[in-house]
Order: structure tokens, then C-alpha cells, then sequence
């Protein structure tokens, strides 16, 4: 129970709840751009091969 108390009252537990969310966040972003490139990039593919 002490390690949420000092998770959410400390500076230092903050900041690893900043970090946690923002790499979720950053893994979530560059999926999406990834997915979005690869489908690009098959599109432009196709319109090659036609």
C-alpha cells in the first residue's frame, strides 16, 4: 500500500506515472503511423503495378 501512497504523493511517482503514460502513448502514435505508412506505401505499390 506504500508504494501507491508514495506513487501518487511523491515527485519522483509522478513523474513515473508521466513516463508511463507518455511511452503508452508514444507506442500507441507510432503504431497508428506505422500502419498508416505500410498502407501508403501498398497503395502506391498498386498503382505502379497497374
Amino acid at each position: 500500500m506504500k508504494a501507491f501512497v508514495d506513487l501518487f504523493t511523491t515527485d519522483y511517482g509522478l513523474f513515473s506515472i508521466i513516463v508511463i503514460v507518455g511511452v503508452i502513448l508514444m507506442g500507441f502514435w507510432f503504431f497508428r503511423f506505422f500502419v498508416r505508412k505500410m498502407e501508403e506505401s501498398e497503395q502506391a505499390n498498386r498503382r505502379l503495378d497497374s
